[in-house]
């Protein structure tokens, strides 16, 4: 008779062989229970005696293999599918009878005696070779004879890693008898098992079959039932149920005896490919052949039942018959049991499983708590699991912190903030000491809710209470504060962490880099990287991004590129980001060519563009004054199915505006307006000065009073106030500090498109001194820090990643500290120079037709002095000599004899809103479009361009 056969007659006698209790009466039934007054779950007494083998000590390798089934199994019961059956309204009353009951017969549970007693065999259940495809996954190919597969070095003695090795790098027909030859004799089963455990983690269950079917033949390394065990698991896994009931089935051939191990690693098989009907069977035959089960073994049909959809009630009859076998339910069998409550939306039936483990003298774990929070999670009882651990604090089984992490956790993603605060309280209020992960877990919810002030008062409590912070706590507070946009209040943290002595992880630096890189902290960046090297950390692409940007914010652009090709020498390779935000760097300041050169270098590296490419190629080009090649790059990211967002369209209103375009700005604005997007205070700005620069005032003061009358956010109200002069005094202004701090949060990036636009529009509405003010908050908030310079030996002034309206602001006030300084008498310098363009383009003679430079030359030249002029060895400058000063000098101490006449040398005044009609900026922008061409011509010959960086 086959084996197969033998399953088939086994599985119906062990049916009809029922333990007696399943026919008693139920007088009877209860007699049993009486006289099991010392059941298992209730005190760890002696199991009962099933057969000779059950106190049997197994050898350690054995246990190992069974501590690894249980961690498999465990695994398995996340999460159980929604099953397809429902309990019968009895299903509380069952449970509570079960779980207190040491056992009840299937005629008890009220299910029909064919479930328990004659159950069908495993060929008539589910034929083992016909298992769908949604139980059983399609087995990994593997490719034999790849010696790229190496071992992990050190981690096995040297034979058991060179046969690895061996093995690994045989040719499909290799021989494996040459390959083992050399370690004959030398190699214990242990050895192999090591070996079979190292291929079944690789999923290579074809070596593990050849390698088992040669051992098989020799008798000095013949497989014993630990290695088949193995065996059937790496097969199990790859969902090839007939190869494993084949190696189960040959053992008694080979005289290997089957004890639990063996059936237990085929009932796991199975259960994990989704057929708990053979399982059970399987459970049935090893009862028939006199093999005592373990608690292994029933959790994991257990574990495959749930996963199954069996029934709730079916699952207390198999809880209960484990009970009855003398086997104490273990965490495992809980937990699986809670699971599958979950899964099932059993509430009152996971709280009885709860008090049952309570009850047995088994310790709840993290998994426990995490099902039962799940359970009612899903209800949205979550309240419940607090009265749950009040009951347990009462009864004396006290929680421990993780139980109410776990609780404070599934608030957190809810976003219930009291809720969840309440939970550390009741937690304070237990004794129970709460942890670094109970604080980690309230102050990122509150670093999400943006409450920056309540995450500060509960740092301190967790520092006071003396609950040492961990680096995952850092981590969390450098990316809450860092994405709220406090970047210095990072850089005190990781401070407070060194001196804590808290050691820093990728993670951290990461964060302090982002931190440094949004809000321009070149020189925090710059420790931050030293502190590193010292460490001998190699940074991440991540951490280098920050770096790039850090410099690129401060207009430091060698910095930045040098940070860029270091990261490439050290093997970091640069991401998408990484090349953005040196795209961002040069186009901020106009700097196109190199911005070109970057991108030719990514295309090179096969780097994809993305959306935030194309914005910094269109800002690079705006700002640098080609307006109809920033139109090509958004035609070209159109082409390239990269999709256009706000960024995009703001970013061609950017274009509209500064080349002068008031109806295609308007359409572009009224484009944002379609897409149901309200446009950003920027975007307002921006068309604001257009229609100023243009004399549209009519325009202009409707979409000022649209701005005040914006209900959407408040900030639209106080800008167009502030903008109008309503805000001018010290009480008010403090509303207009305050929306600029709120914008500070947003980096230094947004910061510089906010002030550019802002100083814009009020340059060209007049108003002046209201845009001195607005730039110099601006200073004061870290922005533009390349703005002013000065030493002996020259006065500067860095414009030139500026608007017109925002240059020309910048150039007034430096021009009014310039006065100061000639009354004070104080020395010139050899020379006084406005930056008004970067990079390439400082050569080239064209750069004199651009906006701004054109823009502050003529400014300069007819207020100031006509000695301002561009330089033959830099067209990127415009410069006055000393000696040129020096009469500017005279002249303003001769005028301040007269204290009627003494005036700056520009005044910075608002001037009243002009009325509609009146032409006051096209006029003059008709008459002076040839002024400033003294040293070169507009017509002069373009330098011919030079190497890509």
């Amino acid at each position: 008779m086959s084996s197969r056969s033998t399953i088939v007659i086994h599985t119906a006698t062990v049916r009809k062989k029922a333990p007696p209790c399943l026919h008693s009466t139920a007088a009877a039934g209860e007699a049993f229970r009486l006289s099991l007054l010392s059941s298992p779950s209730k005190t760890p007494s002696r199991p009962i005696p099933v057969s000779p083998t059950t106190h049997r000590s197994p050898p350690p390798s054995v246990v190992e293999f069974r501590a690894e089934l249980v961690a498999e199994m465990t695994i398995l019961s996340h999460p159980f599918p929604t099953p397809r059956t429902t309990t019968t309204p009895t299903s509380t009353f069952f449970s509570s009878q079960i779980l207190r009951k040491p056992f009840l017969g299937a005629q008890q549970l009220g299910q029909p005696p064919s479930l328990w007693l004659n159950r069908a065999p495993i060929e008539q259940q589910r034929p083992h070779a016909g298992i769908t495809a949604a139980g059983r996954s399609k087995p990994k190919e593997l490719v034999l004879g790849n010696p790229s597969v190496a071992v992990e070095k050190g981690k096995y003695s040297y034979d058991v890693e060179t046969l690895i090795n061996k093995l690994s790098s045989l040719p499909p027909r290799g021989s494996i008898a040459r390959c083992l030859e050399a370690f004959r004799h030398r190699l214990s089963l242990a050895d192999f098992a090591l070996v079979f455990k190292e291929f079944a983690r690789r999923g290579d269950w074809q070596r593990s079959l050849r390698l088992f079917k040669y051992m098989q033949r020799q008798s000095w390394c013949r497989p014993n039932e630990h290695i088949h065990a193995i065996l059937i698991g790496v097969l199990g896994r790859e969902a090839l149920l007939d190869k494993c009931l084949d190696v189960f089935d040959d053992m008694p051939a080979h005289s290997v005896p089957r004890t639990a191990l063996s059936y237990t690693a085929l009932i796991n098989a199975y259960g994990r490919n989704g057929d708990h009907e053979t399982a059970l069977a399987l459970l049935a035959r090893m009862k028939d052949d006199r093999v005592a089960p373990t608690s292994l073994t029933y959790n994991t049909v257990i574990n495959a039942c749930a996963r199954g959809g069996l029934p709730w009630d079916s699952l207390l009859g198999l809880f209960a018959e484990m009970r009855h076998d003398g086997i104490h339910p273990d965490l495992v069998t809980y937990n699986t049991l809670l699971a599958a409550a979950g899964a099932r939306g059993l509430a009152d039936e996971a709280e009885m499983v709860l008090r049952t483990m309570l009850e047995a003298g088994v310790l709840p774990d993290n998994a426990t708590h995490t099902y039962l929070v799940d359970t009612f999670a899903k209800l949205g009882r979550l309240d419940r699991v607090s009265e749950l651990l009040l009951e347990m604090e009462a009864s004396g089984h006290l929680p421990d912190a993780v139980a109410y992490n776990v609780l404070m956790e599934a608030y957190a993603k809810a976003g219930a903030t009291k809720e969840a605060m309440g939970v550390l309280r009741q937690m304070q209020a237990a004794a129970c000491t709460p942890t670094a992960a109970t604080y980690s877990i309230l102050l990122n919810l509150y670093g999400r809710s943006g409450q920056y002030e309540d995450v500060r008062e509960l740092f301190l409590e967790m520092k006071v209470g003396n609950t040492a912070p961990d680096a995952s706590t850092y981590n969390i507070l450098i990316s809450v504060f860092g994405e709220g946009g406090y970047f210095k209040e990072v850089i005190t943290l990781f401070d407070d962490m060194v001196e804590e002595n808290v050691e820093p992880n990728m993670e951290t630096y990461e964060g302090l880099m982002f931190a440094c890189g949004k809000g321009g902290l070149h020189q925090e960046a710059k420790l931050v990287l030293s502190h590193m090297n010292q460490k001998g950390i190699v940074p991440s692409s991540k951490a280098y991004t920050g770096v790039v940007e850090a410099y690129g914010q401060a207009a430091l652009y060698e910095e930045a590129f040098v940070a860029f090709n270091t990261m490439h020498e050290i093997g970091s390779v640069a991401t998408v980001e990484t090349y953005n935000s040196l795209l961002y760097t040069f186009a901020r300041g106009g700097l196109f060519k190199e911005a070109q050169a970057i991108l030719a270098r990514m295309d090179g590296a096969g780097v994809q563009r993305v959306d935030d490419t194309f914005n910094a190629l269109i800002e690079a080009y705006c700002q640098g004054g080609h307006f109809e090649d920033a139109l090509k790059a958004y035609v070209e990211m159109q082409k390239s199915k990269c999709k256009p967002n706000e960024w995009t369209l703001e970013g061609i209103l950017n274009v509209y505006c500064n080349a002068g375009l008031v109806d295609e700005s308007r359409e572009q604005f009224q484009e944002i307006q379609s897409l149901g997007v309200m446009p950003s205070v920027v975007a307002y700005c921006m068309l604001l000065g257009v229609y100023a620069k243009n004399d549209r005032w009519d325009e202009a003061y409707q979409l000022l009073e649209e701005m005040k009358t914006n209900r959407v956010s408040n900030t639209y109200q106080v800008i167009a106030s502030m903008i109008k002069g309503e805000y001018d005094d010290e009480s008010n202004w403090q509303m207009v500090e305050y929306v600029f701090d709120k914008y500070n949060s947003e980096g230094c990036g947004y910061g510089l498109r906010l002030y550019n636009a802002l100083l814009e529009a009020l340059w060209w509405l007049g108003q002046k001194e209201r845009g001195a003010r607005v730039l110099s908050e601006a200073t004061k908030r870290g922005l533009f820090p390349e703005l002013y310079r000065q030493s002996n030996l020259v006065w500067s002034l860095d414009v030139h990643r500026m608007s017109v309206g925002g240059a020309l602001t910048a150039v007034s006030v430096w021009l009014g500290d310039m006065h100061a300084r000639f009354k004070r008498g104080d020395d010139l310098p050899n020379l006084a120079t406005v930056v008004v363009v970067r990079g390439e383009m400082e050569k080239s003679s064209v750069t004199k037709g651009l906006p701004v430079p054109k823009a502050v030359y003529s400014f300069l030249r007819d207020n100031v002095s006509s000695s301002f002029h561009f330089p033959g060895w830099n067209k990127g400058r415009v410069v006055c000599q000393r000696s040129q000063l020096k009469k500017l000098q005279l002249s303003v101490s001769d005028s301040s004899t007269d204290a009627s006449e003494a005036t700056d040398l520009v005044p910075i005044i608002n001037t009243g809103f002009p009325q509609p009609g009146t032409r006051l900026h096209t006029a003059e922008f008709n008459s002076d479009g040839e002024s400033g061409t003294d040293d070169e011509s507009l017509s002069s010959d373009r330098e011919a361009e030079l190497l890509p960086i």
